[in-house]
């Protein structure tokens, strides 16, 4: 595309798709023209590739994503990231959209995943190893501990409060039950939601270490019967943007 090398690539989800816009020398191209690529389908996953600068790095970055509940594979889901690894990518940023479960949590909040749980039904290794890493590879810390610290250094100078909690991946595409939120939060969960999970667990694979990010978009309370809708979740995303697209920022030149 460029002659630019990226080492960072970052998966823009609900509410961060703007950030493609502070690239300087960018390169675009939308996922249908990328061999093998899927397409997203999901409103507010705009479904371009850029190549560019940010804050003077060189990043590669995907402007929405794919979801399994859009009918595509794990392997399709995860494709991007297996592209990544080929690329010579050693960081993945990821964010999301998400449901908190957390009773502490609100709208609009932004919450730095220290783990996650996976119940997709389908797991993204599933298969013959791809000799990227081992046939079993280790979990334990899953997003990297000094890319969190560092996150959480840059929201302390910025006065942005960055909550920390588990994210409990799903298939969906339904959002959840009142009963299911009160299995996930017996579970461990702050936040849920149906993506992120397959593309960290083969980041890993492929030695990739990864940072992640959620936009709590609605709040589950027990005793709460609000519905939820996908605009509104789009609304409490796009209001957290600028946080999180400043954090971001200042985290990838620091990296």
């Amino acid at each position: 595309m460029t002659g630019l090398r990226p080492r960072v690539a970052v998966i823009c989800g609900s509410g961060l798709g703007s950030l493609a816009d502070g690239l300087a020398d960018a390169v675009s191209l939308p996922y249908a023209s990328v061999p093998h690529f899927p397409v997203s389908t999901v409103e507010g996953h705009a479904g371009n590739l850029f190549l560019g600068r940010l804050e003077g790095v060189e990043v590669l970055m995907m402007q929405g994503r794919f979801h399994y509940y859009e009918g595509y594979s794990m392997g399709e889901v995860t494709l991007p990231v297996r592209v990544m690894r080929e690329l010579g990518i050693d960081t993945l940023i990821v964010s999301n959209a998400a449901g908190g479960v957390n009773p502490e949590f609100g709208v609009g909040d932004l919450m730095l995943i220290a783990d996650h749980i996976n119940l997709f039904p389908e797991h993204p290794l599933r298969g013959k190893n791809v000799p990227y890493g081992p046939r079993f590879p280790d979990m334990s810390a899953a997003y990297d501990p000094a890319l969190r610290r560092l996150c959480q250094d840059v929201a302390h100078v910025r006065g942005v409060t960055l909550r920390e909690g588990v994210y409990l991946g799903v298939q969906g595409p339904t959002y959840e039950t009142p009963a299911e939120y009160r299995m996930y939060r017996r579970l461990g969960a702050d936040a849920v939601g149906m993506s992120t999970v397959p593309e960290v667990i083969v980041a890993r694979h492929c030695g990739i270490r990864v940072l992640g990010f959620s936009v709590i978009t609605n709040v589950w309370r027990e005793g709460s019967s609000a519905p939820v809708s996908h605009a509104e979740v789009q609304a409490a995303a796009d209001s957290a943007r600028q946080s999180l697209t400043a954090i971001i920022r200042e985290v990838i030149q620091r990296l």
